[in-house]
């Protein structure tokens, strides 16, 4: 039938049915997305990529020609990035972004569990309760929070270490975040897959631990790995609360050296590269995840061929007894 919808997809024979169906899914998955374009269409896209990279250089071609009419691109300017001591201080503000990261990252993943666990739950009010946090944490500016942390909490005499000035407000944040993401692929998993584990003689509770959880956080995985990139970037709020990570290390270096523009450049490659690797590993698990999931078609097993035995009319009906099963009613 899938055949018949899609005119350009080859029907597959008996024999590489299996592999066939492999073959249709890569090739032509995007076709139930949009229309494969034609031929002019293929030369527009290629004209427009060719005009846009174009710009693009000319941009990058521009803004060179405007550092160097200004001398920001004298050797002298960045001579001192080709020192160990510069990136070693660098890199002790790299470590403090991780730090931070990582410590969103665990904390926003438990509570983001325990929140899509509440957002699903057959208990009104449990459910609203989640539901309320959820939106109110995706709304609320996390700098309005990091400001709440550092000037709100001291007038009531709290005081939070520097470190935790920054992670409270970026966990208060991603925990909605990673807790909509776990929610979608709690819901994604077929429904057979709880009740066959309570078929089991599980409990609910030990149904989701063990069965429904661990499938959908594997899921998800890729969309975690890019929420935490995205939380990576969030660490440079850091410099509000004066918090040794990245962009407050090249803050002070900048003043210090007097050289703006090279210290933020050293600054942004080193974010490009811890970046670039996250992204590049969270696409590397969607395509280990898109090939777990994608499905062959049913192959239709090959049965013997059975002989047939027709009624006919006449003597030639007649059958050996001897070569018929007899059964014990049959001699009685």
């Amino acid at each position: 039938m899938t055949a018949q919808l899609i005119p350009d997809r080859p029907a597959p024979g008996r024999r590489s049915t299996r592999r066939a169906a492999g073959r249709s899914t890569q090739r032509y998955g995007a076709s139930f997305i949009y229309d494969v374009p034609g031929p002019r269409g293929r030369r527009r896209i290629l004209l427009g990529s060719i005009v846009s990279i174009a710009l693009f250089a000319i941009v990058i071609g521009a803004g060179l020609w405007q550092f160097a009419s200004h001398g920001q691109l004298a050797p002298e300017r960045w001579a001192p990035f080709t020192e160990w001591p510069i990136w070693q201080y660098l890199l002790v503000g790299l470590l403090g972004t991780l730090e931070a990261a990582a410590i969103v990252a665990v904390l926003g993943a438990l509570l983001g569990v325990l929140l899509a666990l509440g957002r699903i739950s057959h208990v009104r009010w449990i459910r609203f309760l989640c539901g309320l946090y959820i939106e109110i944490a995706r709304t609320v500016p996390v700098l309005l929070v990091i400001y709440l942390m550092l000037f709100g909490l001291p007038q009531i005499g709290i005081n939070l270490p520097t470190l935790w000035k920054l992670v409270v407000p970026l966990t208060i944040a991603n925990a909605a975040v990673f807790a909509e993401i776990i929610r979608a692929g709690i819901l994604s998993l077929p429904r057979g897959q709880r009740e066959a584990a309570l078929s089991l003689g599980m409990r609910p509770a030990q149904a989701m631990t063990y069965v429904v959880l661990p499938q959908a956080v594997r899921n998800v995985t890729p969309s975690l790995v890019t929420q935490f990139v995205s939380l990576l970037k969030d660490t440079s709020l850091g410099y509000i609360v004066a918090f040794t990570e990245l962009l407050y290390r090249g803050q002070v270096l900048a003043s210090y050296l007097h050289l703006l523009i090279p210290t933020y450049v050293a600054v942004t490659v080193i974010y490009l590269i811890v970046n670039g690797s996250l992204s590049a590993f969270a696409s590397r698990l969607q395509r280990g995840s898109r090939r777990r999931t994608a499905t062959p078609a049913a192959v239709q097993p090959i049965l013997p061929s059975l002989p047939v035995v027709s009624a006919v009319e006449g003597d030639d009906a007649d059958v050996d007894s001897a070569s018929l099963p007899v059964s014990k009613g049959d001699h009685e």
